[in-house]
């Protein structure tokens, strides 16, 4: 990615920024009622070999249901206004972009709580035609491979809480991954890779939450912890058997008034034949910045990554993150000898009363770099 590049990218994030500043109340104002609904709007341009030049927006929205607005309102004001068990507000992002490889991306993540958050609906619908690169399978890594895709993706959670901050519930996902193009000499052309022609997925399992976050998009005490299964078999329409298991835990401590430490650790366990797109990987805007998504994967996955989170002016803020990660297959369950490493820093801008942030950070790895933009915390 060229210095031009780089300069388009921060110039509009720091445009984000601004606008964020300028348009948003100020959080340390605790008195200030919060709106019911908010809407924040983001141009969207990046950059990278596979796509070149790609352009489109983000709309985020921000709510809260009628009668849980009106318990904030009730409470503004009130100690209560940070216990975890307020009415929280829910989220829906709407993306889409095109890039100049005519390949497009049309996604909507959402959060949603409801009735004093005794419901909490949480996922993802989109449809994807991109190209990624592929860098082959545990301990059998290849050069990259640039492969095409197509694929609608539906990943859906719906909880109900049993106790107080426990959650548990159902989940659902399904992918249909149509791969369009493959190297010829590359190992996915081979037809050795599961889902290396192509794939479809789906599975139900169960889940449970635990959550005693003081505030949802960017908390500074409390535990959120998501443990998951997964059974993916022909009964619910998947041409592949496999079971995932994950844990997922993340620990926020606020150690000055300005500072604050997050601590996310991530187990992810495979059983049975996966797809190669289903493996436990490492590398993404959430695991392990630095390293291009899906950079490794393997059945198994054990990952620790901690951020320093800090309120630099108003609505501006700052991090630094640094994180580890290891794999393992069904021959050696972890390889502790074999560790990924990777660290970075970035910037936050606020956008609403609710703590939501424009993120960008830069992080490095092992002969790898990643620059993210995007709306809400890595964890």
């Amino acid at each position: 990615m060229g210095y031009r590049t780089y300069i388009c990218i921060w110039l509009i994030c720091i445009g984000g920024f601004g606008l964020a500043i300028a348009q948003s109340p100020d959080s340390t104002q605790k008195s200030t009622p919060q709106k019911a609904f908010s809407l924040f709007p983001i141009p969207v341009v990046y950059y990278t070999p596979e796509t070149r030049f790609a352009f489109g927006a983000a709309l985020s929205a921000t709510f809260r249901f009628r009668r849980d607005h009106r318990q904030v309102l009730a409470d503004t004001g009130q100690t209560t206004l940070t216990d975890p068990d307020r009415p929280r507000p829910s989220n829906v992002q709407f993306i889409g972009a095109y890039t100049q490889n005519q390949q497009i991306l049309l996604y909507s993540p959402f959060q949603i709580f409801y009735d004093q958050n005794r419901y909490y609906i949480y996922g993802e619908a989109g449809y994807y035609r991109y190209t990624y690169n592929f860098y082959g399978l545990g301990l059998r890594e290849t050069p990259a491979e640039t492969y095409g895709v197509d694929f609608p993706r539906i990943r859906l959670n719906a909880f109900r809480r049993v106790r107080p901050n426990l959650y548990a519930g159902l989940r659902y996902e399904y992918e249909k991954y149509t791969i369009t193009s493959v190297e010829p000499d590359g190992l996915l052309a081979t037809g050795t890779v599961p889902g290396g022609l192509g794939s479809r997925i789906s599975g139900l399992g169960l889940g449970l939450l635990y959550d005693t976050r003081n505030t949802i998009f960017y908390p500074d005490r409390g535990i959120f912890a998501n443990i998951s299964y997964l059974g993916h078999g022909r009964a619910v329409g998947s041409e592949f058997s496999y079971n995932r298991y994950v844990a997922d835990v993340s620990l926020y401590y606020s150690l000055t008034r300005r500072a604050i430490l997050a601590v996310n650790s991530v187990v992810s366990l495979t059983g049975g034949t996966a797809p190669f797109n289903a493996l436990s990987l490492l590398g993404s805007g959430k695991r392990l910045r630095g390293y291009y998504e899906g950079r490794y994967r393997d059945e198994n996955m054990a990952l620790l990554q901690t951020e320093l989170r800090l309120n630099v002016w108003k609505r501006l803020g700052a991090v630094v993150f640094g994180g580890v990660g290891i794999l393992g297959d069904s021959n050696e369950f972890l390889r502790p000898g074999a560790p990924k490493v990777a660290a970075g820093a970035g910037l936050r801008g606020r956008i609403n009363a609710d703590g939501l942030n424009v993120r960008v950070d830069y992080g490095v790895g092992n002969r790898s770099t990643g620059l993210y933009v995007t709306i809400g915390e890595a964890f």
